[in-house]
């Protein structure tokens, strides 16, 4: 296996992937690991279906239950004079 260096990287980059791998679990290597092979797969398409592409995304989010509002009844519709 080879290793890698990389060098400058900005601090808050550097936050962000220490919480998303504290997320998962791992190590920031392993998660680095992880982001660059998900990256790299074959078959990854960018730009594909936007639906799949926000599933994908935000799996890992918990869902939320939003109270639904009350609904109205409905007006009658209006009459317009001949």
């Amino acid at each position: 296996m080879a290793d890698i260096t990389i060098r400058n990287l900005d601090d808050a980059l550097m936050q962000r992937l220490r919480r998303r791998a504290a997320r998962h679990g791992r190590s920031m290597e392993e998660e680095a690991r992880e982001i660059l092979a998900a990256a790299l797969a074959e078959g990854h398409r960018s730009g594909s279906n936007l639906a799949e592409s926000a599933r994908r995304r935000f799996a890992e989010v918990d869902s939320v239950d939003l109270p639904l509002p009350m609904r109205e009844a409905l007006r009658d519709p209006p009459r317009f004079r001949p």
